[in-house]
């Protein structure tokens, strides 16, 4: 909801009589389906990505499982009417698949007649995102405009606005007066890494790859809600470092003897290790990179902020298709868990111009008017539908 919450949060400035109501549309149908379906996810992107990579790509192409979908989608449509009812919305924005799926069922079977705008929330266009009854699709690149009309949509309702983010993430900061008040260095280049959503192990060890470079760095962990490896690293930092094997990192985690190992150094990066925070603006802004999984939110803020990327282990579906879009746009480096990652680290940090590359990368590609063009898109539809309803409900 973290895009759906940017834009409510600039329709309000500019609106302070909107009434916005953010719901969790397959929470609201079904929980039982939103927990297997969100479940399913975490579990296969965890455990088996290669099979979920798979699922991905066959659902984008194969007609049979897209109607299933379909099927799906259209006998949940009633549950989703009364919420739509109760609020009588002028416009409904969506920001997933299932949700634009569930409404356009909705319109294209009469109950509602709204405007309807679809935001897509990834770098790659994929076949649940489109929909009849959808007014405008928000893309988030010019790439993506066409990747849309080639599957049938009308290039007139698809605008490359980019997606939502909130403004503090495009504000300028007091870098050096920031750093300082975090304890950290003013003087050394800052690695800022955030992948709290997934996992224990392979965050550990793109971070020992990391703290093996020669460069002098200091590094901001922020481990999000994940307990476990807040209080691994936590333990990590304060008592040992870890060799570079699995069955090490495992041992670290689960210690056999009940204890930390503690005869290893400790780690020779200067490293600040931070729970769940809503200051990540600022803790982008005064980094120099960030590494991190290539989800489309965290990717748009990034971007927002400025700042170069290091991707480790994207998940094939979705955070493939957004890394070799960044990759290729030269805003972001693969970061692999060989030895390829230090050695990639190193010659960034060591070559400031190919980061200051990568930064002029970002900031022509930047979209920083997302929110306010929405907002301007919102208004032309809403007149172009309230001269439809003059005379008329939008609800059947």
């Amino acid at each position: 909801m973290t895009a759906a919450n940017a834009l409510k949060d600039y329709i309000l400035s500019q609106s302070k009589d909107a009434v916005i109501e953010i719901a969790d549309t397959l929470e609201y149908v079904s929980p039982f389906l939103n927990k297997a379906v969100t479940g399913g996810y975490v579990y296969m992107a965890k455990n088996t990505p290669t099979m979920y990579g798979t699922v991905y790509r066959t659902s984008d192409k194969n007609a049979t499982i897209n109607k299933t979908v379909e099927f799906a989608t259209n006998s949940l449509k009633s549950r989703l009417l009364p919420l739509l009812e109760n609020f009588a919305p002028d416009i409904v924005i969506t920001t997933h698949a299932f949700a634009a799926e569930i409404v356009t069922a909705l319109k294209t079977h009469g109950y509602i007649d709204l405007p309807v705008i679809n935001i897509l929330t990834d770098f790659a266009v994929h076949q649940t995102y489109i929909s009849d009854g959808v007014d405008a699709y928000i893309v988030s690149s010019r790439e993506m405009v066409d990747a849309i009309v080639e599957r049938g949509v009308d290039r007139v309702r698809v605008y490359p606005y980019g997606i939502p983010v909130k403004h503090q993430f495009f504000e300028e900061i007091d870098r050096a007066e920031a750093l300082q008040s975090e304890g950290l260095d003013p003087e050394l280049p800052t690695i800022l890494i955030m992948a709290g959503s997934f996992g224990v192990t392979d965050i550990l060890k793109i971070y020992h790859k990391i703290v093996k470079s020669t460069a002098d760095f200091q590094i901001i962990v922020i481990t999000g809600k994940n307990e476990k490896l807040y209080d691994t690293f936590d333990r990590y930092l304060r008592k040992i470092t870890l060799n570079n094997t699995l069955a090490e990192i495992k041992e670290v985690i689960r210690p056999k003897s009940g204890s930390l190992i503690s005869r290893h150094k400790k780690p020779e990066k200067p490293t600040k290790l931070l729970y769940f925070t809503n200051e990540v603006p600022k803790y982008m802004h005064i980094s120099d990179m960030i590494v991190t999984k290539p989800g489309g939110l965290t990717v748009s803020e990034a971007i927002a902020s400025g700042l170069p990327m290091g991707i480790f282990k994207a998940i094939p579906g979705q955070e493939e298709q957004n890394a070799d879009f960044l990759v290729g746009k030269n805003m972001a480096v693969r970061l692999e868990k060989n030895n390829t990652c230090t050695a990639t680290i190193t010659d960034l940090l060591e070559h400031p111009e190919k980061l200051a590359a990568m930064k002029t990368s970002i900031q022509t590609f930047s979209k920083g008017n997302s929110s306010k063009n929405i907002y301007t898109l919102m208004l032309e539809l809403l007149e172009k539908y309230r001269r439809k309803h003059e005379s008329t409900s939008p609800f059947s």
